[in-house]
């Protein structure tokens, strides 16, 4: 990146107020889990400010009716197609699962599909050229009813960066990057909305945790400079892997010409438990790697990244419960923050009044 994109970077203005958000993912995929009046009240008393949702389930958007919780609904994958081509379809959608319950519930995120950049068949390539007419249609549905407070997007993952490392040469994949990436952010752009990401520290480190320093990636402050990173293209300092993995998306979108777009995390924690070669998952790891990330994003004035100093990030915890019904590795099945009787795993306080865990 050249140094005049570099400074534009750094202190372009975002184009609207990114309200402090701190909220949590409330995904079913279990067996055991309370039931939803039960999960919600606990999220209220959790302190969080928002939950976000993996569909549009009737009964718990009802039961958020009249709370203050900011609410981010989904559009399944295999609706994003019928929704890109077909306008009445796209209101239909949004008169089933967003007027019966907007205003009361404050619906405040209606996302288009989750992750869907992650799949590669050719059935999934056709609905990567659909996320954006898509997001275009349900847009218009919502302005015909004068709704203009719900901000539309897509959660992607980390995987649509082709390179991360350094940040400043960060660049999204070649397959995605012209075709798919680039209208979305000039949607994204256009209505003032976020590029909703979700980020896993606990990743990288894990499939190369000789070379990355733990420390580094659960986000313990270290004053120490030999476990700080400096880009060789910027010189800007990372002190923790969340850091330079966010500062690899500000890159990658300032190279395709919007260096604007906020970001929103739209997942992220550290697995507390795992299979026996999932190295690192466990409840200290976990509890330390959320709590220092709540110390950061509640802290005041905003941390912000290198990059973007003094920006809010809203972030949305992954998740609620551990999901016994989720296939793959065991960490997939550990993420929560509640068992299922309702008890914490791990202390933890959404209001960033707990101190930051300590090396």
């Amino acid at each position: 990146m050249n140094f005049f994109a570099f400074i534009i970077l750094i202190i372009s203005p975002l184009g609207f107020s990114s309200a402090k958000l701190l909220g949590i993912n409330y995904g079913q995929l279990g067996n055991n889990l309370p039931s939803p009046y039960q999960s919600i009240e606990l999220i209220k008393s959790m302190n969080a400010d928002g939950v976000k949702l993996y569909d549009a389930n009737p009964e718990i958007l009802k039961l958020l009716m009249g709370t203050n919780l900011k609410v981010s609904i989904m559009v399944p994958n295999n609706e994003i197609s019928i929704l890109a081509s077909n306008q009445s379809k796209a209101n239909e959608w949004v008169q089933n699962n967003v007027l019966p319950y907007y205003p009361q519930t404050m619906i405040r995120f209606l996302l288009i599909g989750n992750e869907i950049l992650s799949y590669s068949t050719e059935q999934d390539k056709v609905m990567w050229f659909d996320l954006v007419p898509a997001m275009n249609n349900i847009r218009s549905s919502l302005k015909a009813l004068n709704i203009r407070n719900i901000r539309i997007g897509t959660p992607l993952a980390m995987d649509i960066l082709q390179s991360t490392f350094p940040p400043s040469n960060s660049v999204f994949r070649s397959d995605i990057s012209e075709s798919v990436i680039l209208p979305m952010l000039q949607f994204l752009n256009k209505t003032k909305s976020f590029f909703f990401i979700d980020v896993y520290p606990y990743f990288p480190w894990s499939s190369n945790p000789t070379n990355i320093n733990l420390n580094y990636a659960l986000l313990n402050p270290n004053p120490n400079p030999n476990f700080h990173y400096s880009d060789p293209g910027t010189g800007l300092i990372y002190t923790n892997l969340l850091d330079q993995m966010l500062d690899s998306l500000h890159f990658a979108m300032a190279k395709l010409g919007f260096s604007k777009i906020p970001l929103l995390i739209s997942e992220t924690g550290w697995p507390t438990a795992g299979d026996f070669e999932q190295v690192g998952a466990n409840v200290y790891n976990a509890a330390t790697y959320n709590r220092n990330l709540i110390h950061r994003l509640t802290a005041k004035p905003p941390i912000g990244t290198p990059a973007r100093p003094g920006v809010k990030i809203p972030t949305f915890l992954f998740a609620l419960f551990d999901e016994n019904l989720k296939t793959g590795p065991g960490i997939e099945r550990h993420w929560g923050l509640l068992r299922p009787d309702g008890t914490p795993i791990y202390e933890i306080d959404l209001a960033g009044k707990m101190p930051a865990a300590k090396v």
